[in-house]
């Protein structure tokens, strides 16, 4: 299939809109982990279920993996994901990480992640891959892995409602 590729600006708002979705979405993590203490943060609604921490070790794992080593240019990295670790984490170690090494990972995932999506031409973007066992593009490695992203805040936000009930504190601005 011979795609259309000469549209005069469309990788730029691409790569705009999928920087701007990271930070949004960033930033609504951010904001429920403050309002959380280490306890509320692996606290799991049900066994089979996940914590919050669990919640942002796997989408900072997902950024890394679909977009960070997936789509870059250089091939530089190897993928190391340990994905089932991720929503292992305190349930198999008794010393998980607290909000604010949480918080800090999640900022180096996206900050990662935008620099490879800002590195990207068209080419790249088309580019075919294989992730995690899925044939896709660059583009289709992005859009997955920022919708994937944007997802999850929102579990989040419906999970720390959850747990804090009428404490919760709702972000200023959206």
């Amino acid at each position: 299939m011979q795609f259309q590729t000469d549209y005069p600006g469309a990788v730029a708002a691409f790569k705009g809109e999928a920087c701007f979705t990271l930070d949004y979405s960033r930033d609504r993590l951010l904001h429920c982990l403050k309002q959380l203490d280490a306890e509320q943060i692996w606290q799991r609604p049900h066994p089979a279920m996940n914590a919050v921490g669990n919640i942002v070790l796997h989408v900072s794992g997902n950024l890394r993996q679909w977009i960070t080593v997936g789509c870059d240019p250089m091939e530089s990295m190897p993928d190391d994901r340990d994905r089932p670790a991720e929503f292992a984490a305190a349930r198999d170690n008794p010393v998980a990480s607290t909000p604010t090494e949480l918080a800090d990972h999640l900022r180096v995932a996206v900050d990662d992640a935008k620099d490879i999506i800002e590195s990207l031409n068209k080419d790249n973007l088309l580019e075919p891959r294989n992730i995690q066992g899925f044939d896709v593009t660059g583009m289709g490695a992005v859009w997955h892995s920022v919708s994937h992203l944007e997802g999850h805040a929102q579990e989040t936000i419906f999970a720390t409602r959850l747990l804090l009930g009428d404490a919760y504190r709702f972000k200023d601005q959206y």
